[in-house]
């Protein structure tokens, strides 16, 4: 990979940013699909769903990062994304996960919660049967 053309990333969550450097590809999954990005890809904007963000890098290697809902933007051969919370997929920790999990569906169902409250617990088991699943395949 190390002659292919490469393009600038930035994953960025509100405490800061998670990586900046240069990628010959990035895969990830918007509110429509899979995507990968290669260098010079088209303009992109969309939003994201959480999943498995792959960075390949252009010596070979591959970064992979949990990523929570947020926005993807390819733009001048740049990508950014923008995400609620990215942690590397090695770093997550099934059993703490496990209990997230149960807290965030006795959230959901909550009958006496109001419908935001509700739709915000569905948004967390969405992230973090995502991240489970990551930390299980590791």
């Amino acid at each position: 990979m190390a002659d292919q053309a490469t393009f600038e990333v930035e994953v960025l969550t509100p405490e800061g940013e998670v990586f900046r450097g240069e990628a010959v590809q990035l895969s990830t999954r918007t509110v429509e699909g899979e995507v990968g990005i290669l260098a010079n890809h088209v303009p992109i904007l969309a939003g994201l769903r959480p999943t498995r963000l792959r960075l390949h890098l252009a010596d070979g290697e591959r970064l992979e990062f949990a990523q929570a809902h947020g926005i993807l933007q390819m733009f001048g051969n740049q990508a950014e994304v923008l995400v609620e919370e990215a942690m590397p997929a090695g770093e997550l920790d099934a059993t703490a996960l496990e209990a997230q999990l149960e807290q965030a569906r006795t959230r959901q169902e909550d009958q006496e919660a109001g419908e935001a409250a509700r739709a915000a617990a569905a948004r967390d088991v969405e992230r973090i049967s995502a991240f489970l699943e990551i930390a299980r395949e590791n």
